[in-house]
């Protein structure tokens, strides 16, 4: 049974920097991608990356700020967010696909497995 396990949240300062992991266990760690939920709001697309690496995307309000990774030896996506905002406060989510060589999208229903989620606070 693939699960996913998320860490690294927790309370920031407006313009600080934190690294969320995911480490995956009972599958090999493919195409990927970090989502997040605000309060009141719908889950969103963060960031994803394909299985090569050769295809990464970044919602545009966190383009340039936010860098997804993976470690294959440890089997582990990595999100390393910097210059937060308070607007980037919500639970994050790790997710990936089942087939290992899917194709990179954004929508939320593509995805089978999740991970319960860390929390990123920041503050002004």
């Amino acid at each position: 049974q693939v699960q996913l396990v998320e860490s690294g949240g927790g309370l920031v300062q407006a313009g600080g920097s934190l690294r969320l992991s995911c480490a995956v266990s009972g599958g090999a760690l493919g195409t990927y991608a970090w989502f997040r939920q605000a309060p009141g709001k719908e889950r969103e697309f963060v960031a994803g990356i394909n299985w090569n690496d050769v295809n990464i995307d970044y919602a545009n309000s966190v383009k340039g700020r936010f860098t997804i990774s993976r470690d294959i030896a440890k089997n582990a996506g990595y999100l390393q967010m910097n210059s937060l905002k308070p607007e980037d406060t919500a639970v994050y989510y790790c997710t990936m696909t089942k087939y290992f060589n899917a194709v990179l999208r954004r929508t939320l229903d593509y995805f089978d497995y999740w991970g319960q989620g860390t929390q990123v606070t920041v503050s002004s």
